[in-house]
């Protein structure tokens, strides 16, 4: 009876040793190495298997070196798509393509070179007329992206060194042009909307201003649509860029008299990118004390030292603020509670800063004291 139930639990622990050696049969892997035009490692790449035959897709990275590698690749027929990075992806800019290409249960190598596939072109050996002509459009898309991406650089760099010379009608003229060539790009039209918005204090015709604020409203607006079509791989790199462009869309707001707009784009950049959340608030005070907005402006100053107590110039601008409620009592000017402790917290921080002295006579002029080391406690005599 032992006899028998040894060769019975044999025969059990054979077949589970078996088992993962016949799963393993049910799929296949796939591995390859990327290179550009120049014959360099298409770092941080994204090559997209999808195959044809039951819809399955898997996305894989290169590695620095260029290389991907993947199991689990059920067999059949595949389309093979490869992008320079995720953006790029996302955005649908291919490098290459291959179709119809086979994975069977084995090892299946597919490198992508395109050094290489430049020369095969040129000479078309070894190539069916379809092939060659999937390596002909791929090629010249590769191309036209690398030459589009070149001009436009152009276009910023001869734009930028217009602007720095304070000719913003030749760079906003330069920014156009790119546009006509490839409106894709948020890049450009967020400087598109910097250079309205740096220009439009130039103009002398009240109407042109105004024209020009709008005109740097709309281009921020397409900048923002196109960042948010097309993220970065980096989420606090993202978050960065877009809420800088809602901070610059807010400035055009504001300049051209639209406080509440400003305000609410404000709030969306601090919202979006909550590390810099302080700076954000505070652009927001400014334009509410410029308003006359005084409540309001308290109110945003308030937000910007719960988000960083040790921002001196928010404590500066809330006691300005505040001041601004001050009444009189006879000969005595009474300020609400709070206003001298914001400019000794002023003071405390920044003793020598740029609004030092005004803090100091804004102190006296409602009876406060000047103390520098505001809220540092005295340590007992021993």
């Amino acid at each position: 009876m032992k006899k028998h139930l040894a060769i019975m639990m044999f025969a059990v622990l054979s077949l589970a040793l078996c088992a993962p050696a016949v799963f393993a049969q049910a799929s296949g892997s796939v591995k390859g190495v990327c290179k550009d035009a120049d014959g360099n490692p298409i770092a941080d790449g994204v090559v997209v298997w999808n195959n044809t035959e039951n819809g399955q897709k898997y996305v894989l990275k290169t590695n620095k070196k260029g290389e991907y590698f993947s199991l689990g690749l059920s067999p059949g027929k595949y389309n093979i798509v490869l992008y320079k990075n995720q953006d790029d992806q996302k955005a649908g800019k291919e490098l290459f393509h291959q179709n119809a290409f086979p994975v069977g249960l084995d090892e299946n190598t597919l490198d992508f070179d395109l050094k290489k596939e430049q020369e095969q072109v040129a000479k078309g050996a070894g190539l069916t007329p379809e092939q060659l002509k999937q390596r002909q459009d791929a090629l010249a898309k590769q191309q036209k992206e690398t030459n589009t991406v070149k001009s436009l650089n152009e276009k910023l760099n001869a734009a930028k060194t217009a602007a720095d010379a304070g000719d913003f009608d030749t760079a906003i003229a330069d920014l156009n042009e790119a546009n006509q060539a490839d409106p894709s790009r948020d890049l450009i039209w967020f400087k598109l909307g910097d250079y309205y918005r740096m220009s439009a204090p130039k103009q002398t015709d009240p109407a042109e201003k105004q024209k020009r604020y709008g005109s740097a409203v709309e281009s921020y607006e397409k900048a923002i649509q196109l960042k948010q079509a097309t993220p970065d791989k980096d989420a606090a790199k993202q978050a960065a860029s877009l809420a800088a462009y809602y901070n610059n869309l807010a400035e055009a707001y504001a300049k051209s008299g639209k406080t509440d707009d400003a305000v609410k784009t404000y709030a969306l950049a601090a919202q979006t990118d909550p590390p810099s959340a302080a700076q954000y608030y505070f652009n927001t005070g400014a334009v509410l004390t410029n308003a006359g907005k005084v409540d309001d402006a308290i109110g945003a100053f308030d937000k910007v030292i719960a988000a960083d107590p040790n921002r001196a110039d928010a404590y500066y601008w809330k006691g300005v603020n505040l001041i601004g409620k001050a009444t009189l009592q006879g000969e005595k000017m009474v300020a609400p509670p709070g206003t001298a402790e914001a400019f000794q917290k002023y003071l405390e921080l920044q003793p020598t800063g740029t609004y030092a002295d005004a803090a100091k006579q804004m102190l006296t002029s409602i009876g406060g004291s000047v103390e520098t080391s505001f809220g540092n406690k005295k340590k007992p005599k021993k």
